[in-house]
């Protein structure tokens, strides 16, 4: 569906809501930001491997309920247990994001959105009821992997059982940023 200025109103469009267009520093710098991967990152197949071969089972890229266009990079669903592995430039990193020179004010915007969305998705999430561990890419994916665990094993442990009282749980091994 179209806008009053004629552009489309693309899913691109919608995720820059809020921040002002600017052209591209140079068609380098944008054929390089496109080709980022949002999904399956090094860091994210790395703890993957390690919690698959630990024993346990997940959902990958699974919908947050409720909110369009948001996805859990690695859900244990039974447990409500969402692992999101955020990349230190995109989201922030208090040790290695950095800033961009080119497009500096649009950058700033786009990245204080990008934080802002992270800290609304672990809200809405905590409010239905989900563990959320928030890492970083540059964590050691077995330190990950291990609180991963951690978190899992505690939720199962006070999941209710069939027909049982219910209980509710801590969040053992809360992740390390978030």
């Amino acid at each position: 569906m179209g806008s009053a200025t004629g552009r489309s109103d693309t899913p691109d469009r919608r995720q820059n809501a809020g921040v002002s267009e600017a052209v591209p520093s140079s068609p380098a710098v944008s054929a390089r930001m496109s080709r980022q991967p949002s999904k399956d990152t090094a860091a994210e197949l790395a703890v993957r491997r390690l919690i698959h071969a630990a024993g346990l089972r997940y959902r990958v890229e699974f919908p947050v309920p409720g909110m369009a266009r948001r996805r859990i990079d690695v859900a244990f669903t039974s447990v409500k247990v969402a692992v999101l592995i955020d990349g230190c430039f995109w989201h922030g990193c208090p040790e290695h994001a950095t800033q961009p020179k080119a497009n500096a004010e649009w950058w700033r915007q786009k990245l204080d959105r990008n934080m802002a969305r992270d800290k609304e998705t672990t809200e809405h999430l905590e409010a239905q009821g989900w563990a959320v561990l928030r890492f970083w890419e540059h964590e050691l994916p077995e330190d990950v992997a291990a609180t991963v665990h951690v978190a899992v094993a505690g939720r199962r442990r006070s999941r209710p059982r069939r027909g049982g009282p219910v209980t509710t749980g801590g969040q053992d091994g809360q992740g390390t940023h978030g």
